[in-house]
């Protein structure tokens, strides 16, 4: 009798496990790789997404806005998460891309708290990125050097700041260089006198952000473009979504993230914008 249930208990346990084997086996996933200032976004939509749907898995990278359109551009993953448009990055064929713009980021300069400062002209936080002002009391802050921080080459956080502030194909000074969003907010609230900039989505209450000439980083100022540095968040496919792609991407611009998820998470629903921006940075609208 033991012997015959004892082959029964084992019967059952290959069939469940071939059971569940054939789940994992129907199991769907893609990859979306890129900006740093969107990867908080995907990412909880991801997750919510997945908790809704067994079998499903969204796979959310960083590594900067010209990763994700080189990586979707060459077919190793599904979706590319830029800040830029792909007109704007080189050796990038945007014909043969497909733009989905799921919101929009603002970008404000942060600060270190040792700095004495909490707003700056153009002017001065130009000269401030180009070199040129040393120390924070030259633009009425503490007798403290300041210290540069920016973001690596290819990252669309970088890009849309120098051609906001320094203008087109400006490059800032030479600076320690950071990959990640998070990694810049730990080091300026770390370091004495220290400055960068980062999507609103990153701001926390232990940094500075700096208002221009006389405007706060907002996100009514960015709807009306008052506050000019802000970008579109993209998800770039190879050609028409499909499948999965497709069923996450609708999911990214369903109410269910457009109205909740986006502002809880400090960004901008694209429906709220007043003006309109092309791949030239170009006010349409």
């Amino acid at each position: 009798m033991k012997t015959k249930r004892f082959g029964m208990v084992l019967i059952l346990g290959i069939l469940c496990l071939t059971g569940c084997a054939s789940w994992i086996d129907k199991g769907e996933s893609i990859t979306a790789v890129g900006s740093s200032a969107l990867q908080p976004l995907v990412e909880s939509a991801g997750e919510e997404y997945t908790g809704d749907h067994p079998g499903v898995f969204v796979n959310v990278q960083g590594g900067g806005s010209g990763t994700g359109l080189s990586q979707v551009q060459s077919g190793a993953v599904e979706i590319g998460n830029s800040d830029l448009f792909a007109e704007e990055k080189s050796g990038i064929d945007a014909g043969k891309l497909v733009d989905h713009k799921v919101a929009v980021v603002g970008i404000t300069p942060i600060v270190n708290k040792e700095a004495g400062i909490t707003h700056l002209t153009m002017s001065q936080l130009r000269d401030v990125f180009l070199g040129k002002v040393k120390n924070w009391k030259e633009v009425g802050g503490k007798d403290r050097e300041i210290v540069l921080l920016n973001r690596a080459e290819g990252s669309g956080t970088r890009s849309t700041f120098e051609n906001a502030v320094l203008g087109k194909g400006v490059t800032a000074a030479k600076s320690q260089e950071q990959d990640s969003s998070g990694m810049v907010r730990q080091i300026v609230q770390d370091t004495p006198g220290a400055i960068s900039y980062v999507a609103f989505s990153y701001v926390t209450d232990d940094l500075i952000v700096v208002s221009i000439d006389g405007i706060s980083p907002t996100d009514k100022n960015v709807t009306t473009n008052d506050w000019k540095i802000w970008s579109y968040e993209h998800m770039y496919t190879k050609g028409q979504p499909q499948s999965l792609t497709k069923k996450f991407l609708d999911y990214m611009t369903s109410d269910s993230v457009q109205k909740t998820l986006i502002k809880q998470l400090g960004y901008i629903p694209i429906s709220e914008m007043k003006v309109e921006k092309d791949a030239s940075g170009a006010i349409v609208k």
